[in-house]
């Protein structure tokens, strides 16, 4: 309905502008749009990140969880993982298809045990499972022809208001309207799709699980990060508090209570046990942290 709903604006505007072939045009180029993000390689992102391949050999365990949540989320492929040099706590995936990839952070390596860190992979196979990726490249080239379009027919009205202030030509007051608050609620709707593929990639990940609570501790930790020597003596920045409307992902607290409350409805369901809670040193177990000082070594 959010997509209907920005494909509308996309279509009025082009009317506006150019009449009926307008409709055909903005779809036109938007459609052009999409396939020249969607055509950018997951590998530039990546890059952009300074990402770095973690072969079966440094995580084998990290891969048999990869390998198995893939199969739960009837995927045929596994995504490749990546390593992030980065102390912040994050994940994110990139790609379609064979290609995709999830990168890790090392703040998220570190911080994270293996039932948080399960989640987390969960989260992003069910975004790259939903075609989510796509999905908001269909909305952002949907918002950018918007803001294109837009612009055209606020040009087009600054040429033509000698004419129009002469009064030989008539403006309705709601043309100008649409045409200068378009682009601000594609963007509003395009951050509501944003939300909501959040929302969905939260409960798909906790039902390919079977433990909402785990996703819950880890967003927790993500929302809280530790804090360092430095934060203390300065001061940690105190967070803005944004309204909901304007966020990409959801109130990282409402995330959670919906988590808890998943968890709370599923407490006399029997629990598919193929993913066991392992200590919280799963990670440096893991790694055993030789191989990635290797790679830190050789990358620094």
């Amino acid at each position: 309905m959010i997509l209907a709903g920005m494909a509308l604006i996309l279509c009025v505007l082009g009317w506006l502008v150019a009449g009926k072939a307008g409709i055909f045009w903005s779809l036109f180029i938007g459609l052009i749009v999409m396939i020249i993000t969607s055509g950018i390689p997951p590998q530039a992102v990546l890059n952009m990140h300074n990402a770095r391949r973690l072969g079966f050999e440094q995580t084998p365990k990290l891969y048999q969880i990869i390998n198995q949540l893939s199969k739960r989320a009837g995927l045929s492929f596994s995504p490749t993982l990546f390593y992030i040099p980065s102390q912040g706590i994050n994940a994110f995936s990139v790609g379609q298809s064979e290609n995709a990839a999830i990168a890790l952070t090392d703040g998220m390596l570190r911080s994270l045990n293996y039932r948080e860190i399960l989640s987390v992979l969960a989260h992003e196979i069910s975004h790259i499972r939903n075609n989510d990726i796509w999905i908001m490249n269909l909305a952002e080239a949907a918002g950018k022809v918007t803001s294109l379009l837009s612009l055209t027919g606020q040009l087009l009205l600054l040429i033509n208001l000698p004419l129009i202030l002469m009064e030989e030509y008539h403006i309705s007051w709601w043309i100008i309207a649409v045409l200068i608050f378009a682009p601000t609620l594609s963007t509003v709707m395009q951050l509501a799709l944003s939300r909501t593929r959040e929302f969905e990639a939260d409960m798909d990940a906790a039902m390919l699980t079977n433990d909402p609570v785990g996703l819950a501790q880890a967003l927790h930790k993500l929302e809280n990060p530790p804090v360092s020597w430095l934060d203390k003596v300065v001061g940690r920045k105190r967070k803005s508090r944004l309204p909901s409307v304007l966020l990409t992902h959801p109130r990282t607290e409402d995330r959670i209570e919906r988590l808890i409350q998943m968890a709370r409805d599923s407490e006399d369901r029997d629990h598919d046990h193929s993913f066991p809670v392992l200590p919280a040193d799963f990670v440096s177990d893991r790694l055993r942290m030789r191989p990635l000082k290797r790679l830190l070594r050789k990358w620094f």
